[in-house]
């Protein structure tokens, strides 16, 4: 079985590692180093990951993952490099399904944020598996989104979401919808076609996790 949490998060190790701590990301204010800081937090320090899902610690958990990004930056990307296997989010037997979209958005975070970045292509398991993801993400994030929602992907398939209203399609590889439905909507290369006016309040949408 492709174990694409595996690759994505050697590639992106890689790619931190060529480019260096202060190189940007698309995540507005953070470096790759703070990109770094937060994956090695996630996995390593649950007390402060908690903060990215709870709002009474998220400042606790932000003044945790500070503390970990001004360490050493060799420390830190061999921390993100090889993960450990008691942490819940990255042991053998959590690691594809915690790890994978999470990887590939992040090497996409670092990748488009660089000069003259061209997209990926993708195997097609990852592509499959890309889809099974942003399919449900996409029933979630748009669920209440004012519009006849179809969201697919060509060769995968579509679904249906949103609570009604005009219709409005969003279509793109399964990677592209996935980093559009996670709130990248600047650098996702999608087509939407509908109502203009729903389209650009589509693509201002507060998505994400």
């Amino acid at each position: 079985m492709p174990r694409y949490a595996r690759s994505e998060r050697q590639a992106l190790t890689d790619l931190m590692s060529g480019l260096g701590p202060d190189a940007p990301t698309i995540n507005e204010g953070w470096t790759v180093r703070d990109l770094a800081a937060h994956l090695v937090v996630r996995e390593r320090r649950p007390d402060a990951a908690a903060g990215l899902v709870l709002a009474p610690l998220r400042d606790r958990g932000e003044r945790i993952r500070r503390q970990v990004a001004a360490g050493d930056w060799a420390q830190l990307l061999d921390q993100v490099r090889h993960p450990p296997v008691w942490s819940p989010m990255s042991n053998p037997l959590t690691d594809e399904l915690a790890n994978m979209m999470e990887f590939f958005i992040h090497h996409e975070d670092v990748r488009r944020a660089q000069p003259q970045w061209q997209p990926r292509q993708l195997p097609a398991e990852l592509d499959q598996a890309l889809w099974r993801r942003s399919s449900t993400l996409a029933r979630m994030a748009l669920r209440r989104f004012p519009a006849q929602l179809t969201v697919a992907a060509p060769g995968h398939g579509e679904v249906a979401t949103g609570r009604g209203g005009e219709p409005l399609r969003l279509v793109g590889a399964p990677g592209e919808l996935i980093l559009f439905l996670s709130g990248r909507q600047r650098v996702a290369q999608v087509e939407i076609d509908g109502a203009p006016g729903l389209a650009d309040r589509l693509r201002d949408a507060k998505l994400g996790f």
